[in-house]
């Protein structure tokens, strides 16, 4: 069968601040508002979250998960938000089957809520909260090669027009925002493990073995640990490459916090 779903990392900011109308996020949020637009409204989304990591895969599976507002120190109001989207028991038993298939161990989670790389980026995207989201952990391990099995196990589901969704960051590092050189902005190290991500995603050229070799071995890349001091925000990025299977194109192209971000679509 064609695949009709659509697999996307996207970076979704710092805490509520895409929903507070900071300035530094206004071209972010501009591209996520754009999202329904271009790719249409998919039949449910499976969500990536650089926030929620298990010893194994783990699937949300409640019918009405509730929010959990993960961040600290904002103003009371965000801890007030509201996005009711359902859950899916039903498309959960399918992501659990698929891990299992693939003898990655899942496990289920018929309690936990919602986490903020979950609703932040999806306010803005589907406001409606009309569509079903599950929620698939990271791996505690953070082991790169791992998280790509994950992706490439629960591809079938865009089969059934599923959005699998990766929230992170493809920068990360919180005490390095803002820029290295305020004269110019510009931060070198930024720009270029930036520059080595997108031509890792996107030029075709590579073979898929390269590709993964290459995002198996990130840390290798310019500036990799600057970026990323731990790279749970990252490796959202490596489940959507093994669920999209080949070359992305980079769909946003610009800066959160001053640090240069990007968007990756498959």
């Amino acid at each position: 069968m064609a695949m009709s779903g659509h697999v996307l990392y996207i970076p979704h900011g710092g805490g509520p601040l895409p929903v507070m109308g900071e300035p530094s996020h206004d071209a972010i949020v501009a591209y996520l508002r754009g999202v329904e637009r271009d790719l249409g409204r998919p039949s449910a989304i499976v969500v990536v979250s650089a926030h929620w990591e298990c010893p194994t895969p783990t699937v949300t599976s409640g019918a009405t998960p509730p929010l959990i507002y993960d961040y600290y120190g904002f103003p009371p109001e965000t801890y007030q938000l509201r996005y009711p989207a359902p859950g899916s028991p039903a498309v959960a038993e399918k992501a659990v089957g698929l891990l299992a298939d693939a003898g990655l161990e899942p496990a289920v989670d018929a309690d936990r809520g919602f986490d903020h790389g979950m609703f932040i980026p999806l306010m803005i995207m589907y406001p409606d909260a009309g569509i079903p989201v599950i929620q698939l952990s990271m791996l505690g391990s953070l082991d790169p090669a791992r998280h790509i099995e994950m992706g490439a196990a629960i591809r079938p589901l865009l089969e059934e027009d599923v959005l699998i969704l990766g929230s992170g960051l493809s920068f990360h590092n919180m005490n390095a925002f803002g820029p290295a050189n305020p004269a110019s902005g510009v931060d070198p190290d930024n720009e270029a493990f930036d520059g080595w991500l997108e031509a890792t995603c996107t030029d075709a050229s590579f073979s898929e073995a390269e590709r993964t070799a290459r995002l198996v071995g990130w840390r290798d890349a310019p500036a990799a640990r600057y970026n990323h001091p731990r790279e749970e925000h990252l490796l959202p990025l490596h489940v959507c490459y093994g669920a999209g299977g080949g070359p992305a194109t980079r769909a946003f192209d610009g800066r959160v916090l001053e640090k240069k971000v990007a968007a990756y679509h498959w």
